[in-house]
């Protein structure tokens, strides 16, 4: 039997309208949204972009040093009118620990960042890994067209690691020293004291390496310690005061 022509001329049509939709979709010629991923994959930054919590028939994902994850569970932070919405459809991996949430703060440079605050990003990733589904990588900064890690990536993990090592060498030598007591009211304000010993302000040698600034805390000495370079009285403390008030 032959086929109808009407048939012929519907398949054809089909076709068309096919292709028409699927490049102008590729040349973004008008917004389509893609299909929400359900294996890992590679995303665009203009692709991500669509995941962005606006619209409710598309999961929500962000992307923190290039690792995409589904954040949908959590579509009351995540989603339009969250609180946590500006990480939502884009690499903001600098906001998680800058708490800049607006302008050239939402972005994925950590250029600047201090080896802890580096670290911190790479626990927060570590986080998302445990908590919501990884969905592929972000290309750009930290992976490249093929998934590859960048130079960027492998900087950012190695500087996380030297934080890591250093938070830990500063913990066992703070730990030579006692820390002194704190507590705080509003009646009283704050004071500071020792068990054993007398209170000082001593310099944190490694915290400038560590984060980048210099810093100081609270110690206890004993008295024959006391001459030693380097150890302040609190103002207003006596010399041999076990108990300092702020």
């Amino acid at each position: 039997m032959a086929s109808s022509p009407f048939l012929g001329i519907a398949a054809s049509v089909a076709v068309l309208l096919a292709s028409f939709f699927l490049l102008r979709f590729r040349f973004g010629f008008f917004t389509l949204y893609p299909p929400p991923p359900t294996t890992p994959r590679l995303f665009t930054a203009q692709e991500l972009a669509f995941y962005n919590g606006t619209d409710d028939r598309l999961p929500v994902l962000l992307a923190i040093l290039g690792s995409v994850f589904d954040v949908t569970k959590g579509k009351s932070h995540y989603g339009a009118g969250g609180g946590y919405n500006h990480f939502a459809g884009r690499d903001a991996s600098r906001a998680f620990v800058s708490g800049n949430f607006t302008g050239d703060g939402l972005t994925d440079s950590l250029h600047g960042l201090s080896s802890t605050e580096v670290k911190s990003v790479v626990d927060w990733r570590d986080f998302y890994f445990k908590t919501y589904i990884y969905v592929g990588k972000l290309v750009g900064r930290y992976y490249d067209s093929q998934g590859n890690p960048t130079k960027n990536l492998k900087g950012a993990e190695a500087k996380a690691a030297r934080g890591a090592q250093l938070m830990e060498k500063q913990k066992k030598e703070e730990a030579k020293l006692p820390s002194c007591n704190s507590r705080w009211s509003q009646d009283e304000g704050s004071e500071v004291w020792c068990d054993t010993g007398y209170p000082r302000l001593v310099q944190r040698p490694l915290e400038m390496a560590i984060s980048g600034k210099l810093s100081k805390r609270c110690a206890c000495f004993s008295e024959e310690q006391l001459g030693q370079p380097g150890l302040e009285v609190y103002q207003g403390c006596d010399y041999l005061a076990k108990v300092c008030r702020l």
